[in-house]
């Protein structure tokens, strides 16, 4: 995979390692020449330019990426290169960082977005998750298609626990994608159990019926 970063910032530069580490091909982009600190990430293109500018998209070889990550400090500037890339270039995906809650709203499709990431709102979510055992938290929102990311510790007194994952009728549209249990991610399967203190990850569509889904997690399962 290809992939395009503007923002060779702290942030931009941990992407383009974890993504280099995984054998994908990274260029980086800043228009400061105090971000180009080549020897950080060595194995990465690097190009001093501005991003918001479509010759340096072109520069970048942005027409034949598979991704964009508009990772800059500045929102204005993230929706930019996102609706430029998406726009004149046709990228599969952009995801774009968030750096003011505020602005959240309007990291859309309508703006080239498919993928937005505020550091904030996830944070916030974590604490929420950390804090609030028993309560379903949305960690995270696709854009582009509405799914969702819906996370849950479960109490040990829920009626779910001892049930098995098969025995739990979900609602419709909505996944028991992964439990963590111990801090082991594991993958779900109709015969596991469920236990107390599980972290339980679903993913559901833009439809789904969260509320349904809470009042199995608080009064048990229906008989499958």
């Amino acid at each position: 995979m290809r992939v395009v970063i503007a923002g060779a910032g702290s942030v931009g530069r941990s992407i383009a390692r974890e993504l280099l580490g995984h054998g994908h091909e990274v260029t980086l982009v800043d228009r400061q020449p105090s971000a180009m600190r080549v020897a950080q990430v060595s194995e990465a293109d690097w190009l001093l330019a501005d991003a918001c500018e479509l010759s340096t998209l072109t520069e970048a070889k942005v027409d034949e990426c598979d991704v964009v990550v508009a990772a800059t400090g500045d929102d204005k500037a993230n929706l930019v290169i996102s609706l430029l890339s998406k726009t004149e270039y046709g990228v599969p995906r952009t995801v774009a960082r968030v750096n003011n809650p505020k602005n959240e709203w309007m990291f859309d499709e309508a703006w080239g977005v498919d993928v937005a990431v505020s550091t904030p709102r996830i944070m916030t979510a974590m604490v929420e998750e950390a804090v609030a055992v028993g309560d379903l938290v949305r960690i995270f929102t696709f854009h582009q298609s509405g799914a969702g990311i819906l996370g849950l510790t479960l109490p040990t007194d829920s009626p779910l626990v001892g049930k098995r994952v098969g025995q739990v009728v979900w609602p419709t549209d909505i996944v028991l994608a992964c439990i963590v249990r111990d801090d082991r991610p594991l993958t779900p399967s109709p015969d596991d159990t469920i236990e107390g203190r599980d972290e339980l990850l679903f993913v559901t569509s833009r439809d789904a019926d969260e509320q349904a889904l809470e009042q199995i997690l608080n009064r048990g399962p229906a008989a499958s």
